[in-house]
């Protein structure tokens, strides 16, 4: 507790605003446990940049962790290109204060030296993404924290190929950051080095989406699409990259439309939850649509229902989507003819049936860990190689590698080719998944979240983390563990002869089981929330389309069975 009052009383110096200073010392009189939760430690980089609740205190998102964090970044780019005009590229999303910690991210770049391009208005993910190449950036910014609940907001860091940093930039970066104190932070704004940006990029942008999502499908005036921007950022792109593609019959959840930080109308604006899509759900069965898709605030996540076997809308999820596009993707390259240079890509949380699909197709699967962070990196690292696509389970895809990071936008665009196609064909979107199960063994996936909020919630997923390696799972659903492949110690140890390989990417706090019946489990806890995961993946044959619901509800129960064995109902 000492440690948490003297980096509490480090913030009443005269460097810190009035308002602040009154704030914690309110805090250090009568919240002593709210007072610890904001200073027990540093916001820290997870999976997806640095992420946390809004307020005052080293474990917030304020002007000063983000103007610490800009410094660090300011003192690293000078440092690495000292004889360089440096350039970044800021955008924001519908959350409260994006618009101002954008504005303060960029004074401090400016105050550096430091050449800003500053979106006007909110933007997407994708579209800054795509804006640090564009613009030739050494560097992106984004202010976002996803699907986050309303408190939160969020920091990602993009290099000059428009992925976010990974090692050893990251690290390095963090270094710099924590070699600063708060008051080296330098806010004297140099207006003249700050451009905003809108249109130009806007167009640039869209008509990327639109070559690169666009296939030429038929069907597309019979085509019915039901659209929620759950009042985040895609409103300001997806309505328009449909309509140059030819899609005339799209609906939009006008309640939803307006860009609105306190998301009204939803628990949480997660297209991953079908509480999200409610709305649109509903729209859809009134007007007899064919898809519905929603996403995130920052939209570089997207939910997709469409029309099962009984005509229903279903909510897809993540590894089915990425699974299809795919296979639409690998089509569509088939046609061209494949040289021998392609890969796709996916996680290692992610559905095996990745795996299982390229190897029908002849093409690689590159496995990375989660977060497409990982993902931009293979294009980096292998440039002599062909990127079709690729995703991950948390409703995340992109297409080819023009944005590189998972793109709601471009991804919406080709979800709805695939459905337009295969309707104009006698087919559905469903069916066409079904078909996938046929070929390549109907897998089954289902994740587990468990929240753990503040410090003694992090230190029961650190604990419960320790117990499953101390404590290794047996058996499975009945079927005996075989593998244990620990991300952190870079080991794959084969239980039945006792080999032990190295894993060749890099070390996380991932734990993955796999059964003799290929069956799979993962823990890992979450690099973006107080969360810790449980990855199921099943599988089984499927003869022919007519079994799918009998399957389907055999492997259902064997995952009931599983979670109830595990006691993680």
């Amino acid at each position: 507790m000492d440690d948490i009052l003297s980096n509490a009383k480090a913030w009443q110096s005269d460097f810190f605003d009035p308002a602040v200073k009154k704030e914690i010392q309110d805090l250090i009189t009568n919240d002593p446990e709210e007072l610890k939760d904001r200073f027990y430690k540093n916001m820290e980089f997870g999976t997806g940049g640095m992420r946390g609740v809004m307020g005052i205190g080293t474990n917030r998102i304020n002007k000063y962790t983000l103007g610490k964090s800009t410094q660090g970044l300011s003192n690293y780019l000078k440092a690495l290109y000292p004889d360089k005009n440096l350039k970044v590229v800021i955008a924001y999303d519908c959350r409260h204060n994006s618009d101002t910690l954008a504005r303060t991210v960029a004074n401090v770049f400016s105050a550096n030296g430091i050449k800003v391009y500053l979106f006007s208005q909110l933007r997407t993910t994708p579209e800054l993404s795509f804006a640090v190449r564009y613009l030739d950036c050494n560097a992106g910014i984004v202010l976002t924290a996803s699907h986050n609940p309303p408190e939160y907001n969020g920091y990602k860091v993009y290099w000059s190929d428009g992925g976010q940093i990974v090692p050893p930039q990251d690290n390095e970066i963090i270094e710099e950051i924590n070699r600063l104190n708060y008051e080296e932070i330098n806010f004297n704004t140099n207006p003249g080095l700050i451009e905003l940006i809108d249109s130009e990029v806007d167009e640039a942008f869209i008509q990327a989406s639109v070559d690169n999502g666009s296939f030429g499908a038929k069907g597309k005036d019979n085509f019915k699409i039901v659209f929620t921007s759950l009042h985040g950022t895609s409103i300001t792109v997806i309505p328009e990259v449909l309509k140059r593609a030819g899609y005339r019959n799209v609906t939009i959840i006008e309640e939803q439309a307006v860009p609105d930080g306190n998301f009204p109308t939803v628990k949480s604006p997660n297209p991953e939850e079908p509480e999200a899509l409610t709305l649109a759900l509903k729209k859809a069965e009134e007007i007899g649509a064919d898809m519905v898709v929603g996403t995130d605030p920052d939209s570089d996540r997207l939910g997709i229902a469409v029309r099962n076997p009984d005509g229903k809308m279903e909510l897809l999820n993540g590894n089915q989507t990425m699974l299809l596009m795919t296979k639409f993707l690998l089509d569509q390259r088939k046609k061209q003819g494949f040289t021998g240079n392609e890969f796709i890509a996916t996680t290692i949380v992610s559905t095996p049936m990745m795996e299982e699909m390229a190897k029908n197709y002849g093409v690689e699967c590159k496995t990375a860990l989660t977060g497409f962070k990982w993902i931009a990196k293979m294009i980096k690292d292998y440039p002599e190689q062909y990127f079709i696509g690729g995703g991950e389970e948390s409703f995340g895809y992109m297409v080819g590698d023009f944005v590189r990071d998972k793109d709601a936008v471009t991804a919406t665009l080709l979800a709805c080719e695939i459905g337009s196609e295969a309707k104009a064909n006698g087919s559905s979107f469903y069916e066409q998944l079904i078909d996938c199960y046929v070929s390549y063994g109907f897998f089954k996936e289902k994740l587990i979240s468990i929240t753990k909020k503040g410090m003694s919630g992090a230190e029961e997923i650190s604990k419960m983390m320790i117990d499953f390696k101390e404590n290794p799972v047996k058996s499975i659903g009945g079927s005996k563990v075989i593998i244990v492949d620990d991300y952190n110690t870079s080991t794959s140890k084969n239980l039945e002869n006792g080999e032990v390989k190295q894993i060749k990417i890099p070390k996380s706090n991932v734990l993955i089981y796999t059964a003799q019946d290929g069956t799979r489990m993962a823990a890992r806890p979450s690099g973006t929330e107080p969360k810790i995961k449980f990855y199921f993946s099943i599988n089984t044959k499927l003869d022919s389309p007519e079994n799918f619901k009998k399957v389907e509800k055999e492997l259902d129960s064997r995952i009931e069975r599983i979670l109830t064995e595990l006691k993680l109902h």
